[in-house]
Order: structure tokens, then C-alpha cells, then sequence
């Protein structure tokens, strides 16, 4: 019998401990010369799953079948290989149809929420170019759509970018002004990748649909999160993201309506697959585990809005009742939980992040090779420059816990404190001073 090794180090509070064993390995054979490997590494606590998810493992047990034994081409029409593939395919079509109400063959595979918006945005602008040269969007949209939209720009496409609220929710009546006989789509996300704001959808659907407009919506935060019904909601175009639903990377599906019929140009020549509207072989292990993540995501909506409420309820009000001039960003009441966007007056967001290098985080500054600059989505709501570079956002998701956020709440505010007590701006408050009465002058 082998003698018992050492026992296991104790995980520590607010830390995921990895096991060496555990960490990636080469399929190359090591070096037996070189060093022994450095004992368990700790990894930071994940508060970050607006960014990515972790994959739930009922997802990998969908999925694995499809990467070892059942490897045919899900286009290749003469053997069972392609057969099995194929069939594969259409059940994860129909899983993520029923999570949105749409119909199966409504579904278009792509690469991601990215691509996605792509090929609405450009597809449709582009279909309808010959009596439609009209866009309308919003100043916070994901950077993806924003983009494809100034590249629609260059090509001579006009397009709106309409301001959002304080709350950072659109203003309704605008967005019907903005309307023009020419054009031809707008494009609203429903809930925001920042700051959380859920968008009024349905209303904006049924003005679209009264001014015979398509409306596109990017749902890559929302799709599993909230309910959505395309049907109900009069949306006609809708983007969605594998990895963001605790499926795989690398997967997404665009939704696109079939009656009445929306008609968008391809983005790439191909062999025709996904209706000519996405020539490509798709990869059947993906759409597999994004079958499986729209399926479980159904199943287990409610209760996980119900659990992440709670936690989120408890990160806000624990952070809020210990640390003063503390500002939550967005709509408190139209807004998604699991995303919460903090500004801490007086301290930088950057020194912040680095402070709490135990937990996996985001700061809602954006850093640029050249400077600092602040989030323009919080510019876009109007927070002023110096709470837009204090922002960071907090991430809960399915797999976060109590004592998970419980600890981040405790590193926050020791974190926030200290470098408020090196901050002279903060002592100046202290003594009652307005900032703002001050006239700074250059050196």
C-alpha cells in the first residue's frame, strides 16, 4: 500500500485553489531534468461573467459525445457520420428557438454575438440600399455594433445615434422622431453590457413595427437571464452569444424573422450552409453546448434571477451601508442584477482593480495605449469624468456564491478606505471643502 502523501492545503477564504494536477498540460513530455513544479496555485475569486462564463458541466456532457465519437460533417448527406450530425444540430436549433419563441428555421448559426450583429446591421442596411439609406442606433451599444454602423457610414448609409436618459434608457418619443421614410432599421440592445439597463424592447418593438421598420436587438446579456418572446416583443432580428450563457466560446446564433420576411445580404461567399445567410461547416460540438445552455437556461431562468437578485441586493447594500459616496450607474429599477456598475468618489478605478488583485473584476474605464480615457457609456449617461474613472463592475452569475461576494464586499471597502485616507481630493471633502468650488491651474 502507498504510504499516505501530505494532506491537501485548506483553501483559502475568497480564493479558488487550483491543484497543480489540475493545471494545463502539454502533450509533450516533460523535461525530467527540469525544476519541480511550484505547489497549487491560488486563482482570484470570478466576478466578471458579463465578460465570459464559466461553462456549466451539463453543457461539456452534451458536448463531449460531439468532439470524440460522433465527428461527421453535419452537411455531408451520405452517411450515418453526417446523419447523426446533422440531426445533433437541429435539436440545439430548436433548444434555442424555444428559449425566444421563435421558430427553428428562424435560427442562423455564427461564430458569436459579434458576427451576429454584424450581419444584421449590414446585411439588412445593405439588402435595402437601393430605397433605404437610413440607420437609427444608440450611443451605448456594444462597440461591434457602433462600429458596424460607422463602417455603413463610409459607404454613404446615414445613420442616428440617439442619446439615452440619465437612467440610461432611451427616450421613447425620440426614437420615434428619429424615424424616416428611408429607413430601414434600428437597432437597440436590450439589456447593456455595462451598466445593466434593460431597454423598454416591446414598446420599441411595437414602434418599429407601426412604422414598418425592422428592429434588431443585441440580447447577448439578456437571452437566459430575462424572459424574451420575438413574437411578443415585435423583434426581427436578434443576436446572441454562447459564452455569455454558460455555453462554449466561439458559438452564437443570430435570430432572424421568416414571416413577415426579413431579407439581409451575406457577409461571406461560401458553400451555401445556414440558408446562404452564413456559408461555413458548423461545428457541431458548439452549437451542441449552446443547444444545451439555451436548454438549461430555460429550465433554471427563474431561479437563478431569484438567487442572483439576492446576492446582488446584498453586494449593493453591504458596500452602500459601510463606504459614503458611493454611486450605483443606470436605471435602478430597469435593470439586470447580476450586472452592477459602482462608481467610489475619490478614488481611481485602475489603483482600485489592482488593489483587489484577489478578485476577478472590470473597471468601467477604458484603457487606450495613449491615456486613460472613462467608459463612453457612462459619458453617454452623463456622469462626470472624475465618478466615470472610479467606476468598476461587479459580475454575478449561476455559479457565484454568499461567501464569494461576501468577500469582495469585505476586500472593497478595506480596499476603497485606504486609498481614500492617501487621497488629498478626499481629505480636502473631509474638511468640507467643495471640489468643485476650486479653480485648478496648471503647472
Amino acid at each position: 500500500t502507498a504510504a499516505p502523501g501530505p494532506k491537501p492545503a485548506a483553501p483559502t477564504r475568497g480564493l479558488r485553489l487550483r491543484v497543480g494536477d489540475h493545471a494545463p498540460q502539454s502533450a509533450v513530455p516533460a523535461d525530467t531534468t527540469a525544476a519541480p513544479e511550484a505547489g497549487p496555485v491560488l486563482r482570484p475569486l470570478y466576478m466578471d461573467v458579463q465578460a465570459t462564463t464559466p461553462l456549466d458541466p451539463r453543457v461539456l456532457d452534451a458536448m463531449l459525445p460531439y468532439l470524440i465519437n460522433y465527428y461527421g460533417n453535419p452537411h455531408s448527406r451520405t452517411h450515418a457520420y453526417g446523419w447523426e450530425s446533422e440531426a445533433a444540430m437541429e435539436r440545439a436549433r430548436q433548444q434555442v428557438a424555444s428559449l425566444i419563441g421563435a421558430d427553428p428555421r428562424e435560427i442562423i448559426f455564427t461564430s458569436g454575438a459579434t458576427e451576429s450583429n454584424n450581419i444584421a446591421i449590414k446585411g439588412v442596411a445593405r439588402f435595402y440600399r437601393s430605397r433605404k439609406k437610413h440607420l437609427i442606433t444608440t450611443q451605448t451599444e456594444h462597440k461591434c455594433v457602433l462600429d458596424s454602423c460607422r463602417s455603413l457610414e463610409a459607404e454613404g448609409f446615414q445613420v442616428t445615434y440617439l442619446p439615452v436618459q440619465k437612467s440610461g434608457i432611451i427616450d421613447l418619443k425620440e426614437l420615434e422622431a428619429a424615424i424616416q421614410p428611408d429607413t430601414s432599421l434600428v437597432s437597440v440592445m436590450t439589456v447593456n453590457n455595462e451598466i445593466g439597463v434593460k431597454q423598454p424592447i416591446a414598446e420599441i418593438g411595437q414602434i418599429c413595427s407601426s412604422r414598418k421598420v425592422y428592429f434588431h436587438t443585441d440580447a447577448a446579456q439578456a437571452v437566459g437571464k430575462i424572459p424574451l418572446d420575438v413574437n411578443d416583443m415585435k423583434i426581427d432580428l436578434m443576436s446572441i452569444s454562447g459564452h455569455k450563457i454558460y455555453g462554449p466560446k466561439g458559438v452564437g446564433a443570430i435570430y432572424i424573422r421568416r414571416r413577415p420576411r426579413v431579407r439581409v445580404e451575406a457577409l461571406q461567399s461560401g458553400g451555401g450552409q445556414e440558408r446562404g445567410m452564413r456559408s461555413g461547416t458548423v461545428p457541431t460540438p458548439l452549437v451542441v453546448g449552446l443547444g444545451a445552455a439555451c436548454e438549461v437556461a430555460q429550465q433554471e431562468m427563474e431561479y437563478d434571477h431569484k438567487r442572483i437578485s439576492k446576492l446582488a441586493e446584498r453586494l449593493i447594500q453591504n458596500i452602500m451601508k459601510s463606504l459614503p459616496d458611493v454611486v450605483m450607474n443606470g436605471d435602478p429599477e430597469h435593470h439586470y442584477p447580476g450586472c452592477i456598475n459602482l462608481s467610489f468618489a475619490y478614488v481611481e478605478g485602475e489603483s482600485l482593480l489592482m488593489a483587489l488583485k484577489d478578485v476577478a473584476l472590470s473597471s468601467g474605464s477604458a484603457c487606450t495605449s495613449a491615456s486613460l480615457e472613462p467608459s463612453y457609456v457612462l459619458r453617454a449617461i452623463g456622469t462626470d469624468e472624475d465618478l466615470a474613472h472610479s467606476s468598476i463592475r461587479f459580475g454575478i452569475g449561476r455559479f457565484t456564491t454568499e461567501e464569494e461576494v461576501d468577500y469582495t464586499v469585505e476586500k472593497c471597502i478595506q480596499h476603497v478606505k485606504r486609498l481614500r485616507e492617501m487621497s488629498p481630493l478626499w481629505e480636502m471633502v473631509q474638511d468640507g471643502i467643495d471640489l468643485k468650488s476650486i479653480k485648478w491651474t496648471q503647472h
